[in-house]
């Protein structure tokens, strides 16, 4: 189905209560993907009705986690909040019609409804004492609620894109309120009025939904009736996400906030991108997608009936691939702003293709690069100090001899003598590289040893072998 205008519609439709959870992520992924790749348009819609819990840090967290992933919308954000006069009068329409009606039931009768429900054993709904009933004298004045006119014959069915077809009984379904006695729109019928006034045609959201559906249905139905112009959008319900032990995805499994995965876990936007991708949608064996390419690819065909698995390893190892395809002056500028104002953009962008070829998140590049900033004395890790004893130190000090000599200092030449100091004094490269690695970087861990040297240059080399190798420390 599209629009009006044959252009398919999608909307991301979030609650400010709380971050961007993967979930989320997502169900807005799966939104932007679906319209970019038929060429139509994806919308943002804010429901703040929740006025107690919605808050504007959480509007402008899940803003910047959507600009972060790369999605981008066209058209400014709906508030669903600045649009309940519009919902109440949907409501009015469906009541003045005949297909909603006002329900007087007080709290009280409605919890004693639902008490006898329990002890009998019965589904806990409405159970329409006033679907039928006209209020009389005593009822002037007194608070109601609007409720909706469900239909009760027959059986409702669901052409679910995701799902297939899927079948409830009408009588099933309650006459839920579409009104608060204090006039306040309900969740259920401000989704379907922003659904319908902002031409979405295709709704692309949680399995966690699916009831919802056959609930909001009947009101586009009704409205339909009375004036035409509401048709049906396709639904389309995806299984949640779930961890890898199979339960519902939970903050033990790391279910955070997007900008977590980037501050914490140090993931760049188009590995999550992809990682989210594949979370319930496949095309093949693929597993390393673009964004170009899932715009290419994607389609709801391709989404699956069965909850996705989160694995944090498999996401860090696609972020290693990801990393190891980035742009290494942009790399330079992420670690740049952990390490602060001595870093050396330069350098680091200098550095990186030796210093991303293991590392599978921005904090591992942060880690292997302080070495290039560290000042002397260097502070040393107790392995990397431990290395370091009489004999480790008396050949720092002939490395750092013919290092003095050293006219080519690349990578190939570094190699090069030090080997054949190596093969002189009749020992193992190890036996000079692990006590030259603690020298060099306080660490027991480092990019090759020769990529150290070469980026650290000559003169910084020497100083910190020096500083390793001088009978001052040799005690």
């Amino acid at each position: 189905m599209a629009s009006e205008t044959g252009t398919i519609i999608t909307r991301f439709a979030p609650s400010p209560t709380g971050y961007l959870h993967l979930g989320g992520a997502r169900t807005a992924l799966f939104n932007w993907l679906y319209a970019r790749h038929f060429g139509g348009k994806t919308l943002l819609r804010i429901e703040d009705t929740d006025a107690k819990r919605s808050t504007q840090d959480a509007i402008d967290k899940i803003i910047e986690g959507l600009d972060w992933l790369g999605l981008d919308f066209d058209e400014p954000p709906v508030f669903q909040s600045q649009r309940a006069q519009r919902h109440a009068e949907v409501a009015n329409i469906l009541l003045d019609n005949g297909h909603a009606y006002r329900c007087y039931a007080t709290p009280e009768e409605l919890d004693a409804m639902r008490a006898e429900q329990r002890a009998n054993k019965q589904p806990m709904r409405y159970d329409g004492r006033w679907r039928d009933r006209e209020p009389g004298a005593e009822q002037e004045g007194i608070p109601f609620t609007v409720r909706l006119k469900v239909p009760k014959e027959g059986e409702t069915a669901i052409e679910d894109a995701v799902q297939g077809r899927v079948t409830v009984k009408n009588e099933e379904i309650d006459d839920y309120i579409l009104l608060r006695a204090d006039g306040t729109p309900t969740y259920m019928l401000a989704v379907v009025v922003d659904d319908h006034d902002m031409g979405v045609t295709h709704v692309i959201r949680g399995d966690d939904h699916l009831n919802n559906a056959f609930r909001q249905l009947p009101i586009y139905r009704a409205m339909q009736q009375i004036e035409g112009g509401w048709p049906d959008p396709v639904y389309a319900h995806v299984p949640l996400i779930h961890g890898s032990d199979g339960a519902k995805l939970s903050k033990r499994h790391g279910a955070v906030g997007v900008e977590a995965y980037r501050d914490e876990l140090g993931i760049l936007p188009e590995a999550l991108f992809n990682y989210l991708l594949r979370l319930g949608w496949g095309h093949g064996d693929r597993e390393e997608i673009t964004q170009a390419e899932a715009i290419e690819l994607f389609d709801l065909d391709g989404v699956g009936r069965s909850p996705a698995r989160f694995d944090l390893k498999k996401l860090h190892n696609l972020n290693g691939h990801y990393i190891r395809e980035a742009d290494d002056t942009r790399l330079a500028g992420l670690v740049a702003q952990d390490i602060g104002p001595d870093a050396d953009v330069d350098l680091l962008a200098k550095a990186m293709p030796v210093l991303k070829t293991r590392a599978k998140d921005t904090h591992e590049l942060v880690a292997n690069s302080r070495f290039l900033f560290a000042t002397r004395p260097l502070e040393m890790t107790d392995k990397a100090d431990a290395l370091l004893d009489d004999e480790a130190r008396s050949r720092l000090a002939e490395v750092h001899a013919v290092l003095s000599e050293e006219t080519d200092w690349t990578t190939e030449g570094l190699e090069a003598t030090t080997k054949a100091l190596a093969e002189r004094l009749e020992l193992g490269l190890g036996k000079l590289a692990q006590p030259l690695r603690a020298a060099l970087t306080g660490t027991t861990t480092s990019p090759g040893i020769f990529d150290v040297l070469a980026l650290l240059g000559k003169e910084e080399s020497l100083a910190r072998i020096e500083a390793q190798a001088s009978p001052a420390n040799n005690t």
